[in-house]
């Protein structure tokens, strides 16, 4: 094992015949297309639609034309609700979820690479099916519980199968201009698949095997796909194979191949055909789950908000009265201030811990949920010190999406402070920002005891310095109050609730020593913050663009208004038209930070990349979970957003430490997107920093030079920890087995003849049960490399769409150095209810003229019945996809045991159509459609006595508003219906 297993450069001429499917994040050769381009092309079409139709169902204008053109930004814009105009918005947050889809997708690659089912190989269709179905279901789920990023990472790897289908199948071959529909309706079947005796393919002549697919298949509409493996070239007498490099099947006859992934694959001539047709089934599998969770949902799974969540995790032991009263009053005024704004938190999650305790995770989009929650917190207990803060933490980690800010109040020391490194690689593979909020915190390294020798709630410094720890790896703070001064701190939670902030410079001095720092201000930030926390003995000078100064002693001065609260120094900056290189300088020989954020639509994310190891049979990227390994190649995904007429002209990793600059190699790639590559990264704790021009009509100056920093520190490992599941997706009740490999590597690459010994841990954010090895050792001939296996074990109790992250870290037996390989595991329960909701139509009724001037004074009727059948979950909702008019709906049980919903609508007759559509618990979804005729009755029937349930609502939408079933029940001796 000579290769590198960490985060290598990727060389574009390393690619050709590694493909398997489309590319996963970037295709290098022509004009192809990978799947990330197939993914985000449907996400914003769709995503604009649903904007479009919820504009046209409230009266407002949409001006955007819905094509292959639209970026993120474009899209947030014309997605951005009214009142907006004065707001920064910022695309980031959506362009973060749009990429957890992207790298889902990619991950297929990765832990299904020989799988078959999940790329359509071997004619296996219905395996494939099978694959879309759960994944589908699990989505649903997801988004029945709010939980919006796990189902992302799930819909992510099913377009992934989806969008397979149409690059290694002869649909596009046989003509076919439409999506396979059939792919994610179970209850359709599969037809015209080629039974596996049936020949379907011949030799290429030569290179050229556009003619490879046998006549007689493609005369009876026969679907078949290729055969693919890269160990065996046995395949089935005369059938298709996948075809490249890798793909040995296709040495043996028939020779060839039929993939379309690229434009020089063996079909490559129809790659663009079938790549359209792939986004063409990804908008169609969007709509269906659109459909089935409702607009709001959807765009809410989408990611596109204008702001992120709200995140408490409170101490709730009875000396955080002060505290909990706090957090409170400053979530309660962020939450009226900003109600029904764009500014409004996305969500609100709230985790409470204690000892023994902690948790529930609360987790939802409704602001009054949040502060029920929260008004029920009470500081009890907890005479004993510590308490499970980490604990807490960790929920709020990985229920939290990517890159939010996470607010932590306490005033004890961490009784699991064993988390610690779990913590750091949560936030490390999240990006989230953590800010611990800590009162009363000792000056001593040593906890003061009463009388009684019972230790006090206060912590020392050696206990906060977990929290700096923390802190300082995600970009977040540590602010140290006394109780009686956490209302002047807590400003720093109202700062980031503002929207499109953005982290130009940060740096942690640890020690301390004197130093002055510098940053530029560009012309498109607004209400700029510096923080300063440091020792009380701490001074600055800060000097502007134009020379003006101000020093730390005067509060109010010609470049900022300041405030100080414990550690922290809070100024508020004027930086009106000095726009240009600023500087701060510190003077302390104790630990201090400074940062500074502002507001502004031009932000960056940034990714770890590892490229896909050729023995694989796969090119490209993927995302790397872990850190990267000291000395070798660092590749970062770097996406930048707010104008389109920016240019990026330097990308860093710098560590303050040494001080260590490793200047990138960046190369565009597309929409925003920069490959940013480093040789020979050393060992060290890097934050990234980006620099560049703008010449947009944002800016106040026709040319801006602006910068901006990754608040997440990224740190080096020589420990290489690769682990793969065998499966994403886990059922309640079931147990899955995780094997994982630990190395020693030296530059980048593995030390083959290193026989080192590693302490391993294991934790998962559901506390399941989980067993794995205490340690393991790489044996003298093993290559280097030290493997073992994790076994987490599920629930049967678990809701399906839940999620659960497992975490599986090494450590040398130094205990200096860490590395970790982080899983997201998908909880779904077997899909037994596969069936839509079946509409029978009952009758349509009419007093409407030929006169269109008259029609608003006439009305028409439309009756149906919904129903699931005897064994469906039943239906949930009723969505007007397309109507304008009042829909009432009752229920009633049939003489089958089988449960109806009596749909009634009326409308007047300007509006003549109907769509309907009925959505069960598992997220199936039937439609009807009814339109203006001649009045109709139908035969009257008996239904049995039945419970009946009514609700009205008046819809105006194209664009489907949901109706979902009243709880209120009245009972009827009988119930007489008009039935077709």
């Amino acid at each position: 094992m000579t290769a590198g297993l960490g985060v290598v450069l990727l060389m574009a001429a390393g690619l050709s015949g590694l493909v398997h499917c489309f590319q996963p994040l970037f295709s290098f050769n022509g004009n192809s297309s990978a799947h990330s381009d197939i993914t985000l092309r449907a996400v914003l079409r769709k995503t604009a639609e649903v904007c479009r139709d919820m504009a046209a169902s409230e009266g407002r204008d949409f001006s955007l034309t819905i094509d292959d053109s639209l970026t993120t930004d474009k899209v947030q814009r014309a997605c951005s609700s009214p009142g907006t105009s004065t707001i920064l918005l910022s695309s980031v947050i959506f362009q973060t979820s749009m990429f957890d889809m992207v790298f889902g997708n990619a991950n297929v690659d990765v832990v299904f690479a020989l799988s078959e089912e999940h790329h359509f190989d071997d004619e296996t269709f219905q395996g494939g099916r099978d694959v879309i179905t759960a994944g589908v279901a699990a989505v649903k789920a997801s988004v029945k519980l709010e939980n919006f990023v796990a189902g992302r990472w799930t819909l992510g790897r099913v377009c992934h199968t989806l969008q397979d289908f149409y690059s290694h199948s002869n649909w596009v071959e046989l003509g076919k201009k439409a999506p396979y529909s059939a792919l994610i309706r179970p209850d359709q079947p599969l037809e015209n698949l080629a039974d596996g005796s049936t020949p379907t393919c011949r030799n290429c002549e030569g290179e050229d095997c556009d003619n490879n697919i046998l006549p007689d298949l493609m005369q009876q509409g026969l679907l078949t796909s290729g055969y693919f493996n890269i160990f065996s070239s046995v395949k089935p007498a005369g059938k298709c194979s996948h075809g490249g490099s890798f793909d040995q099947t296709s040495k043996q006859d028939p020779v060839g191949g039929i993939n379309k992934d690229d434009i020089s694959s063996s079909h490559g001539s129809l790659h663009h055909a079938a790549a359209d047709l792939a986004v063409s089934a990804t908008l169609e599998l969007l709509e269906d789950i659109r459909v089935a969770v409702g607009d709001k949902n959807f765009l809410r799974l989408m990611g596109l908000s204008q702001s992120s969540v709200l995140c408490f995790v409170i101490d709730t032991t009875g000396s955080m009265s002060d505290d909990i009263a706090e957090a409170k009053r400053v979530s309660f005024s962020i939450i009226d201030s900003k109600r029904g704004t764009p500014q409004e938190p996305s969500a609100y999650i709230l985790v409470p811990f204690n000892d023994p305790g902690f948790g529930p995770l609360i987790m939802t989009t409704n602001a009054d949920v949040f502060k029920d929650n929260i008004n029920k917190l009470s500081a009890n207990g907890g005479g004993d010190i510590p308490e499970k803060c980490l604990s807490g933490l960790q929920l709020a980690l990985t229920a939290a999406p990517p890159s939010s800010e996470i607010f932590v109040f306490t005033d004890a020391p961490a009784k699991d402070a064993h988390l610690k490194s779990t913590i750091t690689a949560l936030i490390e593979s999240t990006k989230s920002v953590v800010t611990f909020m800590l009162t009363d915190v000792l000056a001593s390294r040593r906890r003061r005891r009463g009388s009684s020798h019972v230790s006090s709630r206060k912590m020392n410094q050696a206990d906060a310095q977990l929290y700096r720890d923390l802190a300082q790896a995600s970009g977040g703070q540590a602010i140290e109050v006394t109780k009686s001064d956490l209302t002047a701190a807590t400003s720093v939670i109202e700062d980031s609730s503002a929207s499109a902030v953005v982290t130009v410079f940060q740096v942690v001095k640890n020690p301390g020593r004197p130093d002055h720092f510098t940053f530029t201000v560009d012309g498109s930030l607004r209400n700029m913050t510096a923080y300063v926390t440091g020792a009380s003995s701490l001074t600055f000078n800060l000097t502007s663009s134009s020379g003006l100064s101000q020093n730390s002693s005067q509060s109010s001065g010609p470049l900022a208004s300041s405030t100080t609260a414990g550690n922290l120094r809070r100024l508020s900056l004027n930086t009106d038209n000095q726009t240009g290189s600023w500087q701060i300088s510190v003077d302390s020989n104790s630990p201090y930070s400074v940062k500074v954020i502002g507001q502004s639509s031009l932000n960056f994310i940034v990714y770890l990349l590892e490229a896909h190891e050729g023995a694989q049979a796969h090119g490209d990227f993927n995302l790397k979970e872990g850190r990267p390994l000291s000395g070798g190649n660092v590749s970062l995904l770097v996406f930048v957003s707010g104008s389109d007429k920016l240019k990026v002209s330097e990308v860093n990793l710098f560590d303050s430490s040494g001080p260590t600059e490793v200047n990138g190699s960046v190369q565009l790639i597309e929409r925003g997107n920069f490959l940013v590559t480093f040789s020979g990264v050393p060992a060290g704790n890097y934050v990234v920093r980006l620099k560049g021009e703008d010449s947009s009509a944002t800016s106040r100056s026709s040319l801006s030079s602006f910068q901006r920093q990754a608040p997440t520190t990224i740190k080096t490992s020589s420990i290489s920890v690769t682990a793969r599941a065998n499966n994403t997706n886990v059922e309640p009740g079931s147990t899955i087995s995780i094997p994982f490999t630990v190395a020693t590597t030296n530059g980048g690459v593995v030390n083959t003849s290193a026989t080192d010994t590693f302490t391993v841990r294991a934790n998962n954010d559901r506390s399941y049960t989980s067993s794995s090895p205490s340690t393991v050792t790489a044996a003298a001939g093993s290559g280097g490399a030290a493997n073992g296996t994790v076994t987490l074990t599920v629930p049967g109790s678990a809701v399906s769409g839940t999620d659960v992250t497992l975490t599986i870290e090494a450590e040398n037996a130094a205990a200096s150095d860490v590395n970790y390989a982080v899983l997201r595991l998908s909880v779904v329960a077997k899909v037994t209810d596969t069936a839509r909701p079946v509409c029978q139509v009952v009758s349509t009724s009419t007093n409407c003229t030929s006169s269109s001037s008259l029609c608003s004074s006439s009305h028409w009727e439309f009756i149906a019945n919904f129903t699931d059948g005897v064994n469906g979950t039943g239906i949930d909702s009723i969505t007007v996809r397309q109507g304008n008019g009042t829909l009432n709906t009752s229920t009633v049980a049939g003489a089958g045991g089988e449960n109806f919903t009596v749909v009634t609508y009326s409308a007047s007759c300007c509006a003549q159509n109907v769509v309907l559509a009925a959505v069960d618990n598992v997220g199936n979804v039937g439609k009807c459609v009814g339109q203006v005729r001649e009045s109709t009755t139908a035969t009257p029937a008996v239904v049995e006595a039945a419970n009946t349930t009514t609700a009205a609502v008046t819809t105006t939408s194209t664009g489907g508003h949901t109706l979902s079933m009243s709880r209120c029940l009245w009972i009827t001796a009988a119930v007489y219906l008009l039935w077709k």
